[in-house]
């Protein structure tokens, strides 16, 4: 079974990846004030990251970095065809502290990727595949429009995740053949950019079909302002809440859905080889708690 699980930072992304064998990743580095991803993965047992992809040097994808070392990660992926002038021209004056620390780790990894942890090779990661795209051509004015776009395969089932992309970077990535394949039959986006309008894509949708689900990493409800679009793009999958309840959803959100783990695999001792899908949030519903007890 792969686990990914999409952690409640509020507006920031900060994503967990446990492979079939048991191998770990990470894809950005979003934290809150009182929750660390990283620390949380150190006191679960996890003592090294297999990778870490930061998609792109905005702060909001980077603030847990200062744990970043405790975890020892073997491998680095980013943005890395941006200069360091590029990168402090597009972030603020206030943020330096974390794109500086960002910059000290980007110059650390600066070997190529061992073999035993190339994304693309199934045996490596017990059967899971990696693939990231990179937008390389946008202007640099805009650091978004450079986010890394990963696609997660295993088990015939597919998830996207991108970073702060808006329409020049995919219409970019749209332009290749590769990522086209790729993406084409997901079973689950992240929302671009916090599920902000700029991150909307429809010619996504165009290439990909209509995913089961689409999972938005946001904080305030202002922050968001595609839900109902991103919604109908969907074709609906049950998930389970932290009470066991269950209903069809189409678009889950880390504000109001809290942590959000997906499972992917393959159904034990099934004859016919069927995969599955499994979907829990860390919050609860309560109007649907409260229906329950009411009928009973």
């Amino acid at each position: 079974m792969l686990v990914i699980t999409v952690w409640d930072v509020n507006h920031g992304n900060a994503t967990y990846i446990r492979t079939p064998n048991n191998r770990h990743l990470v894809v950005d580095l979003g934290d809150t004030a009182d929750f660390s991803p990283l620390r949380t993965l150190l006191a679960r047992g996890v003592r090294q990251l297999d990778g870490a992809i930061v998609t792109h040097p905005h702060r909001d994808h980077l603030d847990d970095i200062f744990n970043f070392q405790l975890l020892s990660p073997r491998a680095l992926w980013r943005p890395n065809h941006l200069s360091e002038a590029d990168i402090r021209r597009g972030n603020r004056a206030t943020d330096m502290a974390i794109i500086q620390k960002y910059l000290e780790i980007n110059r650390e990894f600066n070997g190529p990727v061992g073999a035993a942890d190339d994304l693309a090779l199934p045996a490596n990661f017990g059967g899971a595949t990696f693939q990231v795209f990179v937008p390389h051509f946008c202007e640099t004015a805009n650091l978004n429009n450079h986010s890394l776009v990963v696609v997660v395969s295993y088990a015939g089932l597919k998830m996207v995740i991108p970073g702060d992309n808006e329409a020049p970077s995919w219409a970019e990535l749209l332009e290749d053949p590769a990522f086209v394949r790729a993406v084409k039959g997901a079973d689950i986006l992240l929302a671009s950019h916090h599920g902000r309008q700029a991150g909307y894509c429809a010619e996504l949708f165009d290439a990909m079909g209509k995913p089961r689900l689409v999972v938005i990493s946001d904080g305030r409800s202002g922050d968001t302002s595609a839900t109902s679009l991103y919604s109908s793009q969907a074709s609906g999958w049950t998930v389970f809440d932290a009470a066991g309840a269950s209903e069809t959803r189409y678009c889950l959100t880390t504000r109001r859905d809290g942590h959000i783990t997906i499972n992917l695999g393959w159904t034990a001792n099934d004859p016919q080889h069927r995969n599955f899908i499994n979907v829990t949030t860390t919050n609860v519903n309560v109007a649907k708690l409260v229906a329950r007890h009411q009928a009973r």
